[in-house]
This record gives C-alpha cells, structure tokens and sequence, in this order.
C-alpha cells in the first residue's frame, strides 16, 4: 500500500498494524506498544505496551485495551535514543 492509497483514516490504522506506536491520551498519559488491533470507534489492542513516564523513566504494562474515546492522537512511535 503505498501514501496515495491512504483516503481515509482507518486505512493509515490498518497500515500501523504490528508497527511501534505512541497513543496519547485525555488526562496527559502517554502509552507506547505494538499495535495488535483496533476497530471503527478507534478501541486499540497494544501489545508489549509501556506508559511514557517522562523521557527516561517508562512503567511496564503488558497487553493493554485502550478504549476509544480516550485517545486524542496516535503516532508512529519514535526512538529516543
């Protein structure tokens, strides 16, 4: 699938699957993890998922639901290294 492909959003989720990505969500917290699955309200499945702490401290959570009307923005995750 290449950039001109994309029309509409789902299609940039469907192309995330599997991918590394940053969610953040309402109240300022910040998850990064596999992108597993999601569906048409935007409910995420994160696999190997972390909450960003700050920039050197992350906190472990495993296999996260992330329900949709939580999130506000959803990135490719980027290194930091």
């Amino acid at each position: 699938m290449n950039e001109s492909s994309i029309t509409r959003p789902l299609d940039l989720l469907n192309r995330s699957l599997e991918a590394r990505v940053l969610v953040k969500l309402k109240g300022g917290r910040e998850l990064r993890g596999k992108l597993k699955g999601f569906d048409l309200h935007m409910n995420l499945i994160l696999d190997e998922a972390e909450e960003v702490i700050d920039k050197n401290n992350n906190k472990m959570v495993g296999t996260v639901i992330v329900r949709g009307d939580n999130v506000i923005l959803l990135s490719p995750a980027i290194k930091t290294d």
